[in-house]
């Protein structure tokens, strides 16, 4: 399902070069570096606590970074926050409307706030690749959640971000809703958006990213491809002992970052 991105001497949407992140004192992201190309999907993976929302929170601007430097489209994220947060836009996990508010009704304020102007029409037609188009006098409350989260989808590129971070897109979604949410993730890269996004479903990761970056206790282990990445470290001692047959990303996953669960 991937796609050819730009070449890597292309200018990054996103560049990262030795994140540093500490709270009272204790790091919990250590000198973590990768770039993300234009119409890239790019997965940052890793258990619980790894320091995935960190490093999310340092892009948006919510933590102010211990060392190291973040540009998204060559402007840096402490130096310029209002231009960069323009360029940004984000879908958290678990996203909440009004309640009382229609579909319609929540698009239209929305693009109001971005400076965007949609007719019903225009709500109706940009909403049908995420299966909402039909759905526009439904109340938030009275949609699935599966509606829910392809709404927020929507909502987060309604103003055609350079580039979108989505935070476990599809966790609790069913089989239908998730695959769904992956065809629009993988549109709207065609449409040349990039896409950071976390997740701890390696099926999904291995579907629908062009490159992934596996971390943990703050620390970037490894980036690459998922194909590449089963192949570099399919032979080693600690991904085979997981393995049931063939080594795939997940057996690479946990073989890097251990099987304890995390909290």
């Amino acid at each position: 399902m991937t796609s050819e991105v730009s070449e890597p001497g292309s200018p990054s949407v996103l560049e990262i070069s030795q994140l540093r992140v500490a709270y009272e004192g204790r790091t919990v992201v250590d000198g973590v570096s990768f770039r993300i190309q234009r119409g890239e999907i790019f997965g940052l993976l890793g258990p619980n606590g790894a320091g995935k929302t960190s490093t999310l929170s340092a892009i948006e601007g919510l933590v102010r970074p211990a060392s190291g430097s973040l540009l998204v489209d060559g402007l840096d994220v402490e130096q310029q926050p209002l231009a960069v947060k323009a360029l940004l836009k984000v879908q958290l996990q678990s996203s909440s409307f009004q309640d009382e508010l229609s579909i319609q009704e929540i698009a239209r304020l929305y693009a109001g706030l971005y400076g965007v102007k949609l007719s019903r029409e225009q709500v109706r037609g940009n909403t049908r690749p995420v299966g909402l188009g039909d759905e526009l006098g439904k109340k938030f409350k009275q949609l699935s959640g599966g509606q829910q989260q392809r709404l927020a989808l929507y909502i987060a590129t309604i103003h055609n971000p350079l580039l979108l971070l989505l935070d476990e897109p599809t966790a609790g979604l069913d089989p239908q809703s998730r695959r769904g949410l992956w065809r629009h993730i993988e549109e709207l890269r065609a449409e040349g958006n990039s896409i950071l996004l976390t997740t701890h479903s390696m099926e999904e990761a291995q579907a629908v990213c062009d490159r992934v970056a596996i971390i943990d206790h703050g620390k970037l282990l490894t980036e690459g491809r998922p194909s590449e990445l089963i192949n570099k470290h399919k032979d080693g001692p600690r991904v085979l002992s997981v393995a049931h047959g063939a080594p795939t990303l997940e057996d690479v996953f946990i073989g890097l970052t251990g099987s304890e669960i995390r909290d």
